[in-house]
């Protein structure tokens, strides 16, 4: 999980991982290598040493660089030969050919990995440290689900054996985790880093500033979070990152290969920064705190050069203190700006943008404005027809999809979903996964998406518990949306393969919706009522 774009079983090749087992690796490769004995050790009780390719080593499990990496195994698609699954310990995996399905071998990219697995040992190629990672958490998986566990199991260790070779079908894939309207902590940002990593998510995706907090510390600004993030949705004390809280988040996400985007949403939902510089807003009057839910009637000034002073300030030091491409600048629900006023605020923060060296990202309210090279746009829609968000792309756009009605995880599974909202329907596991990105809006093709994301808004999600309930079992769905050939699209198959996940996240302490559509191997665990502790990330900071 994701579904891998090709599988070749092999039942005479089963491995077991024994306690004289070693990791070997390329040099380069060392990190992964160290982040996978990491996953293996609390479970297994096993030593598993990290040592160099040119040391021999019985029961290995070998990591390697390839820069010609490809995906050089038979194309024969067990699926669509009426073979089935060898395999039912996550459910079967389906198999698929090529991308162009000529047959022909493939590079596998700047993510992609191959994974054979033998009886003499366990091997990953790939071309990048990331796409060893990602080989690495197709190795985990291939574990039973008790390597989840922090303690020694008593467990024989046996992985299928065959091969796989994968790579992803959309160069972004990822998550949005609302910490303006409830304000959560590193701890917990880095928790739901490790639930992206798993599932081979690359993005996350902070929505960093709203009308109820301002959650990140600006120097030249300091009352932007002094002031600004002292308040969220129902009166808490809301809480801000300061620079070195960020650069741990930052840090930690792009050891597992996932890439921060930070949002400062502009010009509306701006009520927490107006609250700490009345400068800003229209008449130069504080506005009161703001704890509620509604959105739409906040902005700056976008006649004041003031204004464009503070957006030059608060993006270049984000961007600064952000190596990913990407700087998102919101643009959406600014309801009470002109549309003229609107157009010119928008065509010089994308400029402010461009100016730091990033990319712009911007909800799709941003599409009808003046266009500059590389800007993505986020599309929230529940219609497919956008003609706003065709042209744009006509116009040189990439999109990054996130319907609202398949894809926002704040949204119910059902009508007595205890969190959450339905102004976008219920959506449960299948209607997460039954889309497809390439095709779902009108006029836009699918070689301009660049990919997917799944945006968690936090008006009713308070705990890290809540946010695991709201994000599993819907964020593999999404997660194999992004990742997974088209052809690999089964909801019969996928509900069996996440099925067997439910015992890996009990396991691994991870909250989860016991959907019913899903035919869990044993009753999960219901959501709590009341917040509880949660282990540390799944793995070790930085």
């Amino acid at each position: 999980m994701p579904a891998p774009e090709r599988v070749l079983p092999d039942p005479d090749g089963d491995f077991t991982l024994t306690p004289d087992a070693a990791l070997r690796i390329d040099p380069a490769g060392r990190d992964v290598a160290d982040q996978l004995a990491g996953w293996l050790r609390p479970a297994t009780g096993f030593p598993l040493p990290v040592t160099d390719t040119a040391d021999p080593v019985e029961g290995r499990l070998t990591l390697t660089l390839s820069p010609t990496a490809a995906a050089d195994i038979p194309t024969q698609d067990t699926r669509s030969a009426g073979a089935a699954p060898r395999d039912a310990r996550d459910g079967g995996t389906p198999t698929g050919g090529t991308r162009d399905g000529d047959g022909d071998d493939d590079a596998l990219g700047d993510e992609g990995y191959r994974l054979d697995v033998t009886a003499a040992g366990v091997r990953i190629v790939a071309a990048t440290p990331a796409g060893l990672f990602h080989g690495a958490q197709t190795l985990r998986q291939l574990l039973p689900a008790a390597v989840e566990s922090t303690t020694p199991v008593a467990e024989r260790w046996v992985m299928p054996g065959g091969t796989v070779v994968d790579r992803p079908r959309f160069p972004y894939r990822g998550a949005m985790l609302d910490v303006a309207r409830h304000f959560f902590g590193v701890r917990d940002v880095l928790r739901v880093v490790d639930h992206l990593a798993r599932y081979k998510l690359n993005h996350l995706h902070l929505h960093l500033t709203d009308d109820q907090g301002w959650r990140i510390a600006v120097d030249s600004w300091p009352r932007l979070a002094e002031v600004g993030g002292a308040t969220e949705v129902g009166g808490g004390p809301g809480g801000w990152y300061t620079r070195d809280d960020y650069r741990r988040i930052v840090a930690y996400a792009a050891r597992r290969h996932v890439t921060v985007v930070p949002e400062i949403d502009l010009p509306g939902h701006t009520n927490a920064a107006l609250v700490a510089y009345p400068e800003l807003a229209p008449d130069k009057t504080a506005p009161p705190p703001y704890t509620g839910t509604e959105v739409g009637f906040s902005y700056v000034d976008p006649a004041d050069e003031r204004t464009y002073a503070f957006v030059a300030d608060v993006l270049g030091e984000v961007a600064a203190l952000t190596p990913g491409p990407w700087l998102h600048l919101g643009g959406d629900e600014a309801f009470k700006v002109p549309a003229e006023s609107y157009r010119a605020f928008v065509a010089r923060a994308q400029a402010l943008v461009a100016a730091t060296g990033k990319t712009v990202v911007g909800w799709h309210q941003l599409a009808p404005t003046e266009h500059v090279d590389g800007r993505v746009l986020q599309w929230w829609g529940t219609n497919g027809d956008d003609p706003d968000t065709a042209e744009a792309v006509r116009r040189g756009a990439r999109v990054i999809l996130s319907p609202g009605n398949h894809a926002y995880l704040d949204m119910k599974y059902a009508p007595d979903t205890p969190i959450g909202h339905d102004w976008a329907g219920l959506i449960d596991v299948r209607r997460a996964y039954e889309w497809d990105p390439g095709s779902h809006v009108q006029g836009v093709p699918a070689e301009a998406v660049l990919g997917v994301e799944a945006p968690l808004w936090t008006e009713s999600v308070t705990t890290l518990a809540e946010i695991e309930y709201m994000f599993f079992p819907r964020l593999p769905a999404v997660a194999e949306l992004g990742w997974s050939p088209r052809e690999t699209h089964d909801w019969s198959r996928f509900r069996s393969r996440l099925a067997a996940h439910g015992p890996r996240w009990t396991t691994a302490g991870i909250t989860f919706h016991p959907s019913p559509e899903i035919p869990w191997p044993s009753t999960p665990p219901q959501i709590p009522t009341q917040p509880t502790p949660h282990p540390a990330p799944i793995t070790t900071t930085p």
